[in-house]
């Protein structure tokens, strides 16, 4: 078997905590995420369990009640309101799995019953980390186009051929793939022959200093002289 496939077996095998969890997708805390296995408060005041800085969000702005059964979300009388389905929440209301709400237009949520119910690109972040919280690889979707390092996302995410160059190398760990292959496969057969070194240069110098802001003491892109590029997980 080879080691991407060993890589992706990891990720299915990796055994989830089967308990409600509450995941930040769109908003200043996108990425992050909380066990729901108690009573959370949400809003700008530092006191809060989830704490937005906006100024569109109230200091206690919304309130995840958990009573061991029932999970229900409350507006606590903010300025700015708390959306389910595109409408301001009107009353104290329970969480299916699957909900979205958001916060004053600022941050979006998404709320699963278990982790077993979150779609892929979610159980990959999840099991991208080890149980002392320390990041163990780097992990992509390909679908979402979004890539993490341990528990962290890289944020804004790459562009198209910065996602390209990493997703041909993550494919193929430990294989040596040739520049004139990365050209190719970067910008298609038609094009490739008005690609310079430069360009594909700048492209790769670029994805290197994305991939550094997240972990800057591992070189996943390892230039092998004369030959081309190989990928190196942790």
């Amino acid at each position: 078997m080879q080691s991407s496939d060993l890589l992706k077996n990891k990720i299915q095998e990796a055994p989830l905590v089967q308990y409600p969890v509450l995941i930040a997708q769109q908003g200043p805390l996108e990425g992050q995420r909380w066990a729901v296995d108690k009573s959370l408060t949400i809003g700008r005041d530092p006191g809060c369990d989830i704490v937005i800085p906006d100024r569109q969000v109230s200091r206690l702005h919304a309130k995840i009640h958990f009573n061991g059964k029932v999970i229900e979300l409350e507006d606590m009388g903010s300025k700015n309101g708390t959306f389910l389905l595109g409408e301001m929440l009107p009353k104290r209301t329970s969480l299916a799995d699957g909900t979205v709400f958001q916060i004053a237009l600022v941050q979006k949520f998404v709320f699963y019953l278990t982790d077993a119910t979150m779609p892929m690109e979610d159980v990959n972040y999840l099991a991208s980390i080890k149980t002392d919280g320390s990041a163990e690889a780097l992990l992509l979707d390909k679908k979402s186009h979004r890539v993490w390092i341990g528990k962290k996302e890289i944020l804004p995410p790459l562009s198209v051929p910065q996602f390209t160059l990493l997703e041909v190398l993550f494919e193929r760990p430990g294989m040596v793939i040739t520049r004139n292959e990365l050209v190719d496969f970067i910008w298609g057969n038609d094009q490739s022959a008005g690609v310079s070194d430069q360009a594909l240069d700048a492209l790769i110098r670029r994805l290197r200093e994305r991939l550094a802001e997240v972990d800057s003491d591992h070189n996943y892109i390892v230039t092998i002289r004369g030959h081309g590029l190989r990928f190196e997980n942790r």
